[in-house]
């Protein structure tokens, strides 16, 4: 394998796909960078797979156009834009071994014998798979099925990886660990990829932007620290991990901190993340994660009583259902189980808070 090789740009203007009655991708653009890992993730038909099918030349966009290293490449056929692509079910062809699958796109190319051997060989050495090269997939797992995909995409030192779903069939544990050993290959490669998911753990795990589709459009594009901290908007907020919503208004204004009202009175303390004028309806955002238990002596910006009405004991989190009791607002909490001898228990009342730069108004 050639490693170190710059990956392709991916320029999208305007794309825009209908199926019938259904606008499936609309008017979306996009720059992706050489060597760049970018995920679309949204919910299922948000148009995630019909962008990438766009990109590898298996949809063609009613309007719009697609340019790869500045060269648009709408009307080439998918196998001369040199794209490597990996699908959910991996598609390996059943009566060929490990190295006649990965060989496949080699052949179709004409490239010689020996070379072909050299390069799966290689292949098989980045995929950890080496003397696996006369077994068929059905004498494969679905971890080292998915690997063989991988480098049977990679073998022909493509300039863009495309991904659509490829973990989805597997188990938790092997996910996750097929996750670092993807974003690993590919760094190591320089090698453009774009992935397709609807998984946010995922999406957050291995990118280095995450573009969030939803109804065909792109809701968000950033880092996953900036998608999750600071969500552009409801829909972000609410796909991406969990997060509490209280609805309510801008009252007041001032030193960079908003003050919201709640609908029924209650006033939250937020830095001001958003151009957002006085009096404007909205949500005020808070990840679980960012209220804890208030101990005492200490103080925090937003504090509030609460009665804990459920408790779920997760290993490394405890996870809390509270009631604010000035209100009856209901709250997710994440609680770090940090404390062995701290016990929390269900019908009890505690003190919660957050810092202002841990919520946002939406």
């Amino acid at each position: 394998m050639e490693k170190g090789i710059k990956g392709a740009s991916i320029r999208l203007h305007n794309l825009t796909k209908q199926f019938g009655d259904v606008l499936a991708v609309n008017a979306i653009s996009l720059r992706i960078e050489p060597g760049e890992f970018i995920t679309l993730l949204g919910p299922s038909g948000s148009g995630k797979t019909t962008t990438l099918m766009m990109i590898a030349g298996f949809e063609i966009p009613d309007n719009g156009e697609i340019f790869i290293n500045d060269e648009k490449i709408m009307f080439k056929p998918p196998y001369k834009r040199e794209i490597g692509m990996v699908f959910q079910n991996y598609s390996l062809f059943p009566h060929m071994t490990v190295e006649r699958n990965i060989g496949f796109p080699l052949r179709m190319r004409k490239v010689g014998k020996k070379e072909i051997q050299k390069r799966v060989a290689e292949v098989l050495e980045l995929i950890k798979l080496s003397g696996y090269e006369k077994r068929f997939p059905r004498q494969l797992s679905g971890g080292q099925q998915q690997r063989v995909a991988l480098a049977r995409a990679l073998v022909f030192n493509p300039r863009v990886l495309l991904m659509d779903e490829p973990l989805g069939a597997l188990d938790k544990k092997l996910r996750e660990h097929m996750q670092l050993e993807i974003k690993q290959i590919t760094r190591l490669l320089n090698i453009t990829v774009v992935y397709v998911t609807h998984d946010q753990d995922e999406a957050l795990t291995m990118s280095d932007r995450i573009a969030v589709i939803n109804f065909g459009k792109i809701e968000q594009v950033g880092a996953p620290v900036e998608i999750y901290d600071n969500p552009k908007n409801f829909f972000v907020a609410d796909f991406i991990g969990e997060s509490n919503f209280i609805k309510g208004k801008i009252v007041e204004i001032s030193h960079q901190k908003s003050q919201f009202m709640s609908e029924t009175g209650l006033v939250f303390t937020s830095f001001i993340n958003r151009d957002k004028p006085i009096g404007e309806n909205g949500y005020l955002a808070i990840r679980p994660e960012k209220i804890s238990l208030v101990e005492q002596g200490q103080s925090s910006p937003n504090q509030f009583m609460v009665m804990i009405e459920e408790v779920a004991y997760l290993g490394d989190i405890t996870k809390l259902k509270v009631r604010l009791l000035k209100d009856g607002t209901e709250l997710l909490i994440k609680h770090q189980n940090k404390d062995s001898t701290q016990i929390i228990k269900m019908g009890e009342s505690v003190l919660i808070g957050w810092k202002e730069k841990d919520s946002c108004i939406l």
